[in-house]
């Protein structure tokens, strides 16, 4: 870990929690296409370039599946001649894994009033390119994360420079959207962070291969909302389990799918709750829906809640004296 001033580099101490002893650097486009391969060996229906676009409701308010977006519409959403218009895909339960501020999520909490109000998420933008540089700068492995310049003593936020594969490396900046200039642009915060002489002296020589954005649910276990409701349940970035300090919420995102496909499974096969498709209709909306609320209890057993809860006041903390 590197506290960075205009022009030096010093190194400090890391708190234990970001210890990243025996974990893998990973691009995780090439897990994701590698996990949907075997999820669909496995017999599992797998939507490429499908949004959802709705949630149905049932006349009780429960969950009963989603409707996906229109295809073959022009820029102004008008059809066009290939025009195919969504699906409706109707389930038992319907678990939400849209990442940050989702936008069915988004409806989803305030229609059912998953959340309080003194548990409002706060937000952070992370900015990110992968580079291909000089083997002589490559360090396979070694992991980075910096604290202090470009950003001001009032500003939460932070970069992070990960040594991957085959000369490859990932360098980004994260900043908290709190931050309290108006002018202050993350992007161009993010080209002095790549001129300062630390990271310059890396990149030297190097070139881009990608780059890319996203926004980050910086709250952590102090702004979750309730995880069930009735025909489903909220899993990952959705929910909010990313531990802010090491920037990490891909093993949580999948150790919470776990959790939640477990409590599904005892639900639907092992207690026999819900109706079947095939007995569809009437029959359908008239079932009482499943209501997941062993997902909560297993998340408060779970090692995501051990993690954020060693963490919980990290962010909050930045703000006070």
């Amino acid at each position: 870990m590197k506290f960075l001033t205009q022009n030096n580099a010093f190194p400090m101490p890391h708190p234990p929690q970001m210890d990243n002893a025996g974990n893998y650097i990973v691009s995780l486009s090439n897990v994701v296409k590698w996990m949907g391969e075997k999820a669909e060996e496995l017999g599992v229906d797998v939507f490429p370039q499908t949004a959802a676009a709705q949630i149905i409701y049932g006349p009780d308010g429960s969950v009963r599946g989603i409707v996906t977006n229109d295809a073959g519409v022009d820029k102004s959403f008008k059809p066009k001649s290939t025009f195919t218009p969504g699906m409706e895909l109707r389930g038992k339960l319907t678990l939400f894994a849209e990442g940050c501020h989702g936008s069915l999520t988004k409806g989803l909490i305030r229609k059912l009033r998953l959340r309080d109000e003194d548990k409002f998420q706060t937000y952070g933008l992370g900015i990110k390119e992968v580079w291909e540089v000089d083997e002589a700068n490559h360090s396979p492995g070694k992991i980075v994360h910096t604290m202090g310049y470009p950003l001001d003593y009032k500003t939460y936020g932070g970069g992070f420079i990960y040594h991957m594969e085959d000369n490859k490396v990932t360098l980004g900046l994260v900043v908290g959207l709190d931050y309290q200039n108006p002018y202050m642009s993350p992007y161009k915060e993010f080209q002095r962070f790549k001129a300062h002489p630390f990271v310059s002296k890396l990149l030297e020589g190097g070139r881009v291969i990608s780059y890319g954005a996203r926004a980050l649910v910086e709250g952590g276990l102090q702004s979750l909302p309730k995880l069930f409701f009735p025909g489903g349940a909220l899993i990952g970035d959705t929910a909010g389990f990313m531990n802010v300090p090491k920037i990490k919420g891909t093993h949580n995102a999948m150790k919470s799918g776990i959790l939640a496909a477990d409590c599904a499974f005892k639900a639907i096969v092992t207690d026999g709750k819900g109706a079947s498709e095939s007995e569809g209709g009437d029959e359908e909306a008239r079932a009482p829906p499943i209501v997941l609320s062993d997902y909560e209890e297993a998340f408060r057993s779970s090692s995501i809640f051990k993690e954020l809860y060693e963490v919980r006041n990290i962010r909050p903390s930045f703000h006070t004296s």
